[in-house]
């Protein structure tokens, strides 16, 4: 079952990262479109989402990990 729950964690936040990321791509060029002088600005604040995005399946890969290699000898 860890490695179960391991398994959906890792899934689960890749799958929401790349929504996240859809609805962010698309956010950003609607609203360059809608205002291209403010192209770089938002340019930049969608980089910093982005980073900030990405560091949750990261921290889901780390507590997944410890499921697999802590907790997971253990029961067996």
């Amino acid at each position: 079952m860890v490695y179960i729950a391991a398994a959906l964690m890792i899934g689960l936040g890749a799958l929401g990262t790349g929504i996240g990321f859809a609805i962010l791509g698309g956010k950003l060029l609607e609203s360059t479109a809608r205002q291209p002088e403010l192209a770089s600005t938002l340019q930049t604040k969608t980089f910093l989402m982005a980073g900030l995005l990405d560091a949750v399946p990261m921290i889901g890969v780390g507590i997944a990990m410890y499921l697999i290699f802590v907790v997971g000898p253990a029961g067996v």
